[in-house]
């Protein structure tokens, strides 16, 4: 298994929990789930018991239904028919994909109160509305969003983790990496791109070190994220197609934004907001809403009309965008390696920055102004955050983001959003494909540094 930073916040969760709450591992499909599951139980627990609802036998399922007021029981009958044997307080159960069987998710109240086990959940698509009818969703449970690797993630897969260190050292004190880091650390970057995070693409890269085997993977995996909106988008199942289909022509535009008018001449926000709901929910999407009015709580003026929708990962978006071929011409790996791609560059390295803010936690801002009486206001920001600012003794302020992919560029629109925003905005930084900058209240950071934004 990977190393993941979600494996901390499983501890901190045993630590800090004792039995109170169950945590609910959610993240899209095939991004590691039931493997870091299977891990931590086996690596922190005395006893532990996995239950996947994917292959569980109904008597199995029977015994959720029958007992649920009687868990002396039910444990007597689990225990016997797995042949577990769960020490108490210190042995973990796991409802895998827990999804497939909604009863033994809203058994878990009944489970955490009676106190004996902890309990981890595991489960893609659970909060979609379908897979939650007609149960109570426990109180007694805590969501963790597992994404796929970031990149800091991908350099301990790489054996890197000196790396990561550094790389982490350098952004937080602004001192940039002597120069051969610095190269090897792009390349690292070029690579993730084009592998992406989904640990089945990056486990085939580390053995093969073939992008097509990779591309193979990264495929059969948007196979399996279409397959799911046929079968789990019931009435919605078309219109989250269309977007879902049209995320790469989207994210190629200059200015990233979704055009609904490019689904339909006809649609309406009203129409579609089911669609991008079902593709944000199972994590498949990553939303970034314009923050009207940027403050320090970015999202009392984001304007949910004007927005942008990522991929989840940047590898599938690599293979995405050439779904209409059999495979992804191996000249678009080798010039994004190479870093000699013209064209869509700009939409990979964005998406790549997008998925890093996402890692860390982070909601998607931008921002976005015209103004052709006065075009002093228009202006177009990437991501936008909140971070401390030392300058205001470290109290939190907005810090604008700009990503550009080649090394020559301009940052006019920084520069408006200072004079415009004043005492509001901390640290403005650029991401670019070169080495560390720093001068006043600007800071020009290599593409890698996202990680620790």
């Amino acid at each position: 298994m990977f190393r993941r930073r979600a494996y901390e916040k499983l501890l901190s969760w045993k630590a800090n929990s004792k039995g109170s709450r169950a945590l609910l591992l959610e993240g899209a499909r095939r991004t590691g789930k039931s493997t870091l599951a299977r891990a931590f139980a086996e690596n922190e627990y005395a006893g532990h018991l996995i239950i996947d609802f994917s292959e569980a036998s109904e008597d199995i399922k029977d015994l959720f239904r029958m007992y649920r007021s009687d868990v002396d029981s039910f444990f007597m009958y689990l225990q016997a028919y797995t042949g577990a044997r769960l020490p108490r307080r210190d042995s973990l159960i796991v409802f895998d994909e827990v999804q497939r069987f909604p009863p033994a998710r809203e058994f878990v109240k009944q489970l955490v109160a009676d106190g004996r086990y902890d309990y981890l959940e595991t489960g893609s698509l659970v909060s979609i509305r379908r897979n939650v009818e007609g149960i109570v969703i426990p109180s007694e449970e805590s969501p963790l969003r597992l994404n796929p690797l970031g990149f800091e993630e991908f350099l301990w897969a790489c054996g890197e983790d000196a790396l990561a260190d550094l790389i982490r050292s350098s952004t937080e004190e602004l001192s940039p990496l002597p120069a051969p880091l610095h190269r090897k650390a792009e390349r690292l970057f070029r690579e993730y791109m084009l592998v992406g995070g989904m640990p089945q693409a990056v486990s085939e890269y580390l053995e093969a070190r073939d992008f097509g085997r990779v591309d193979a993977v990264k495929r059969d995996i948007l196979s399996l994220y279409r397959n799911d909106i046929a079968k789990f988008g019931g009435t919605d199942a078309t219109r989250i197609a269309r977007v879902f289909s049209t995320l790469p022509g989207q994210l190629a535009k200059h200015d990233r934004k979704f055009r609904l008018v490019s689904l339909d001449a006809n649609a309406r926000g009203r129409d579609y907001a089911d669609a991008f709901f079902w593709l944000s929910d199972a994590f498949i999407t990553s939303t970034c809403l314009n923050a009207t009015d940027p403050s320090v709580g970015l999202a009392a003026t984001a304007d949910e009309s004007s927005f942008k929708c990522y991929m989840g990962d940047t590898g599938l978006l690599v293979s995405h965008l050439f779904a209409d071929n059999e495979e992804t011409p191996h000249e678009v790996y080798r010039d994004i390696l190479l870093g000699k791609l013209e064209v869509n560059e700009g939409m990979f390295t964005e998406n790549a920055v997008a998925q890093q803010l996402v890692c860390n936690g982070r909601n998607l801002y931008f921002y976005s102004k015209r103004d052709d009486r006065d075009w002093s206001n228009t202006m177009e920001i990437d991501f936008l955050v909140t971070r401390g600012y030392d300058d205001a003794a470290g109290r939190m302020r907005v810090s604008p983001i700009e990503v550009k992919s080649t090394k020559r560029y301009g940052a006019r629109s920084l520069d408006k959003f200072k004079d415009k925003f004043g005492s509001r905005v901390g640290t403005r930084y650029i991401l670019h494909p070169r080495p560390m900058e720093v001068s006043g209240d600007m800071a020009k950071l290599p593409l890698y540094a996202s990680m620790v934004l």
